[in-house]
């Protein structure tokens, strides 16, 4: 694993679009430099293991993976209660790209890991949509998900470097991902 020379900590409620801003950012920047981490990733396929699922399926956007989410997350908080960097350390390994981009950063405890691990090249970066925009992409409020620190844990305590508005007009979003990107560059 090569040391990055930045890395991104997106984070968002559901359906705010961090997947797709984190894709833009790469397919901007190119795969060569930029990579797309998630920390679900690691979570989903440990618990998968554990629990004999279809880890493919709990990767997608699927009613699959909504019927065993409730209990993923409450796995995975006993995960992190005993080693708070497990995800993270697991994300990282085998990234060789200067940039990391992590995709679903949900709590403090990562955002800890990854400032404590790799310090002054982490930057904080809140994707926000309004509740109306997250409808309209199929969100539901779900009691259990919505009000969980999953959702909730980087809603105080953090002071965000950037935070990019992703309700639908292309146009302001390329032009808040082109000042991310102008200031990344300075990092290359």
């Amino acid at each position: 694993m090569a040391a990055p020379r930045a890395v991104l900590l997106l984070s968002g409620k559901r359906k705010s679009g961090k997947d797709f801003v984190a894709e833009e950012l790469r397919g901007r920047l190119g795969p060569d430099v930029c990579a797309v981490l998630r920390l679900s990733g690691p979570l989903k396929e440990q618990y998968a293991k554990e629990h004999g699922l279809d880890f493919q399926r709990l990767l997608d956007a699927s009613a699959y993976k909504e019927t065993f989410r409730q209990d993923m997350i409450r796995w995975g908080e006993e995960k992190r209660r005993a080693d708070p960097g497990f995800f993270c350390r697991a994300a990282v390994e085998g990234a060789v790209q200067p940039v990391w981009v992590v995709s679903d950063t949900r709590r403090l405890s990562d955002v800890e890991w990854f400032r404590d691990v790799y310090g002054d090249l982490v930057q904080t970066v809140r994707v926000v949509a309004t509740e109306e925009t997250r409808k309209r992409r199929n969100w539901v409020f779900v009691a259990g998900v919505d009000d969980a620190e999953s959702e909730c844990g980087l809603d105080q305590g953090v002071s965000f470097d950037w935070v990019i508005t992703n309700d639908g007009d292309e146009l302001s979003l390329d032009q808040q991902l082109e000042t991310l990107l102008q200031a990344l560059h300075s990092r290359l």
